[in-house]
């Protein structure tokens, strides 16, 4: 699954897109020095029912904005991103690729 996958199924499944979950985040002080990886899998797990890997995407989100590593940006894997960034605005608001 690639990066973006994994932020477009927690907008399905939360009904919330990644920047509405971000704003959520930071009022809960996880952008916060001393917050861990562990509290946005604790509230992921309570409030939405998701796993870990779901956590970890927004927990990158969180603490690195939008910008991802190259290694799978263009690759014809399952990991396959089609950009270093991420799209925070939800699915409906995606630019036509």
């Amino acid at each position: 699954m690639s990066f973006q996958a994994y932020l477009d199924t927690i907008e399905d499944r939360t009904g919330l897109t990644p920047r509405q979950l971000l704003e959520i985040a930071r009022t809960k002080g996880l952008d916060q020095p001393g917050a861990k990886a562990g509290d946005v899998v604790t509230w992921f797990k309570d409030d939405y029912d998701l796993g870990r890997g779901h956590a970890m995407a927004m927990w990158h989100v969180v603490k690195n904005g939008p910008g991802i590593g190259t290694k799978h940006v263009g690759t014809a894997g399952t990991h396959s991103d089609e950009s270093d960034t991420l799209w925070l605005d939800g699915k409906a608001t995606r630019p036509a690729r």
